[in-house]
């Protein structure tokens, strides 16, 4: 079976012949039509992961899928044969840059009616992201006030949508070209990231969603109201996650220490901060396939390649600029 992997941490992927998926009583085989391109494929590749989520390599890359069930493990009830899916690859069952791959059931949704292959497999990985963070999470309620960096990128422009179908006054961070595009998303306000300061322009916010970590975050925390909570994507780890991966002691410390600073900040404003590391949901997609069909939430695909090209893809989204989510289509 043909898959694009890497063979050792900070090598490029390329080309292989890998071996057919097994399939358990509870998994799903399906056959890759298009999948979508994440942030954390190239995070993994590079090794930014790899003391939480230690894979063995040569490794397939890919997270988000849509494709057609194949066949079905022998307790599986939910799928059959024929059925078009989406899903996100749970962590330790990646590799959806590939032709095939036999996902649990659980992972899995029956495809939004609505919109084409290339669209539903840009969904899963950033749709979650922004329902995990604004519906479990946050909570967020109608009036509340929501902060979402990086509003043109494949979370952002799903999150804007979200934030605003829950009732909330939605501000985004994003360059001047993208100002109208986030705008028609939903966003009520729009600071330009180049030449305004959002610190100096936001106060009193229930939500920042936070995808950029470091600095950006410190300043997020600023702009909160007392109460207020700060969701980082892209780090530092808190010991909450920690605890929940289920990770080592030694870790665990390793993690808290990490995130202690921005902790400490955070407690000293009378907010609080939490790392979000998404999980795969098929209930989830389920609510979220609902809503594309609705006409409440759309995908955004910025730029798609062949299978052939997948490492221009990965190259594309490290490279930045993309709106929305680059797709690779089928095998």
């Amino acid at each position: 079976m043909r898959a694009f992997v890497f063979d050792h941490y900070g090598q490029p992927v390329h080309e292989a012949d890998v071996p057919e998926p097994t399939v358990g009583d509870h998994d799903v085989l399906v056959r890759i039509t298009a999948a979508g391109v994440n942030q954390l494929d190239e995070k993994i590749r590079a090794g930014e992961f790899k003391a939480i989520l230690p894979y063995d390599t040569p490794l397939a890359l890919g997270h988000d899928l849509a494709g057609t069930v194949i066949r079905t493990g022998s307790k599986v009830r939910g799928f059959a044969p024929g059925d078009g899916v989406f899903g996100r690859a749970r962590d330790g069952r990646i590799g959806t840059f590939a032709e095939r791959i036999s996902i649990d059931e659980s992972d899995l949704a029956l495809v939004p009616t609505t919109i084409t292959a290339i669209e539903t497999a840009s969904l899963p990985l950033v749709a979650l992201t922004a329902w995990q963070a604004l519906v479990v999470r946050g909570n967020v309620q109608p009036g509340q006030k929501v902060l979402i960096h990086a509003g043109a990128g494949g979370v952002g422009s799903i999150a804007i949508q979200l934030a605003k179908h829950l009732g909330a006054h939605v501000a985004t961070t994003a360059s001047s070209r993208n100002a109208d595009f986030v705008r028609d998303l939903g966003a009520d306000e729009v600071i330009d990231y180049r030449s305004q300061d959002f610190e100096k322009v936001l106060s009193g916010y229930d939500l920042v969603l936070d995808s950029l970590g470091g600095e950006n975050l410190e300043k997020s925390l600023r702009i909160l109201r007392p109460g207020g909570t700060a969701i980082g994507i892209s780090g530092p780890p808190d010991p909450a996650f920690a605890k929940r991966a289920g990770l080592n002691p030694l870790l665990r410390l390793g993690i808290g220490a990490l995130s202690r600073s921005i902790r400490t900040q955070a407690k000293k404003l009378g907010v609080t901060y939490e790392f979000l590391f998404m999980s795969a949901s098929g209930d989830q997609l389920r609510e979220i396939a609902s809503l594309v069909d609705d006409g409440i939430l759309r995908p955004v695909v910025g730029s798609t390649f062949p299978f052939d090209e997948t490492p221009s893809a990965l190259a594309a989204l490290a490279g930045g600029g993309v709106r929305g989510k680059v797709v690779i289509t089928g095998a």
